[in-house]
């Protein structure tokens, strides 16, 4: 069977609390549970992982080498600032990863415009809230 790492960076847990006028008021529960639904229509499994702790999330994408097929990242505020993050995500290929972003990081602050992680990944989808993992999601299953 597929096996999908979904991991989720920085401040990730504090959604539905965290700028809803940004992010929306959806948890991420919320996404988790949207991602399980989809998943199994799509017969893929999935591993749930987010962490506010760059070392972590390094070690987790390490960890998962050779264990899943490929990756949903949102590095979220790692995104602008963790080569180490790319790295990781480097060293594991060929494995697929995509890069999520609830916002629009391009519609926001120019320091969000830079993203360390998309360069590694076979794609960025930003914007389109819960809705981006799903998306990841579809299109990873159709890749692996």
């Amino acid at each position: 069977m597929k096996k999908i790492l979904v991991l989720n960076g920085p401040n990730i847990n504090m959604l539905g609390l965290r700028e809803p006028g940004i992010y929306g008021n959806f948890t991420l529960s919320d996404i988790e549970k949207a991602i399980l639904h989809l998943a199994k229509e799509l017969n893929v499994e999935v591993e749930f992982f987010q962490s506010n702790h760059e070392g972590e999330i390094v070690d987790k994408i390490q960890s998962v080498k050779d264990k899943v097929s490929a990756i949903i990242i949102n590095p979220a505020a790692f995104t602008h600032t963790s080569v180490a993050i790319r790295d990781a995500l480097a060293a594991i290929a060929p494995m697929p990863a995509i890069e999520v972003h609830i916002s629009n990081v391009y519609a926001r602050e120019e320091f969000r415009h830079k993203s360390y992680t998309a360069g590694v990944c076979i794609g960025q989808i930003a914007g389109f809230g819960l809705d981006g993992y799903l998306f990841a999601l579809k299109k990873l299953n159709s890749l692996i």
